[in-house]
């Protein structure tokens, strides 16, 4: 008998997609144009370690009048004590303090909260996952999922 699949994996664009496809999205989301890009921002931070300036564009998640970064990429801890970020959402410049989330728990809800706000077709998209059965997956799946992947989350707010 076959062994059935992951219910969760990732799926992000074809690397040479993603070389070509970034840099525009970095140089529209600073622009005007950027407002009518909603679903993606743009996140300028300082590596922790290098100092070196990081400019990623990512899929924008809005939760509980939060904006979120879903994401498994090692970028991610960057945020770990927390890191503040000029970040390009909807036309417009903000400074924003970011805070990485990798409690199981909190993980497991916001990703399950936010597919099942999307539905699995915009979730997919969005959240640069695949799932088995194009379906939004359960809270059990996910629970099996965000440990796996090493998926975690990096919350938005103002800066104090």
């Amino acid at each position: 008998m076959a062994e059935q699949s992951a219910a969760i994996d990732v799926a992000h664009p074809p690397e040479i997609l993603l070389r070509v496809f970034n840099p525009v999205l970095r140089r529209a989301l600073r622009t005007p144009l950027g407002g009518r890009i909603a679903e993606f921002m743009l996140v300028e931070f300082t590596g922790r370690k290098t100092g070196r300036r990081f400019s990623v564009p990512v899929s924008a998640h809005h939760l509980d009048g939060d904006l979120y970064v879903v994401l498994e990429a090692q970028w991610k801890y960057n945020f770990r004590d927390g890191a503040d970020a000029q970040v390009y959402h909807r036309g417009r410049k903000t400074a924003l303090h970011g805070t990485l989330i990798t409690e199981h728990a909190a993980v497991v809800d916001i990703v399950h909260r936010l597919s099942g706000a999307y539905g699995p077709k915009k979730a997919q998209r969005t959240m640069g996952m695949k799932f088995r059965d194009d379906r939004v997956p359960t809270v059990a799946e996910w629970e099996e999922a965000v440990p796996r992947l090493k998926i975690a989350a990096i919350r938005l707010v103002p800066k104090a």
